[in-house]
């Protein structure tokens, strides 16, 4: 339950360029909880992002309003593709393909 609620806050972080959260975005490799702190293992779209310090400032602000003492680890190991994007987000995008 606390991974979800978590997960929860995240969907409240959004890249401030695309208004999109950084859950849908698929920015968000991997959420530890434990009693109360919460590692999140995340990327962005590219090493040089120069918002990327907006952005992981919001995701502990998010997490920390959720009850959750956050721990960001920012990796560019693999690097982020569009094929990360939630299936929401490419319908969303891409409407529907024709078959």
């Amino acid at each position: 339950m606390s991974k979800e609620k978590v997960m929860k806050a995240l969907k409240e972080v959004l890249d401030p360029e695309l208004g999109v959260n950084i859950v849908d975005l698929g920015f968000i490799y991997e959420v530890k909880v434990k009693d109360k702190k919460a590692h999140i293992k995340m990327t962005l779209s590219t090493p040089m992002c120069p918002l990327s310090s907006l952005i992981t400032g919001d995701v502990e602000k998010e997490v920390k309003k959720a009850g959750f003492e956050p721990e960001v680890e920012l990796v560019f190991d693999p690097v982020w593709t569009p094929d990360r994007l939630s299936d929401d987000l490419k319908k969303k995008i891409m409407g529907d393909s024709p078959k």
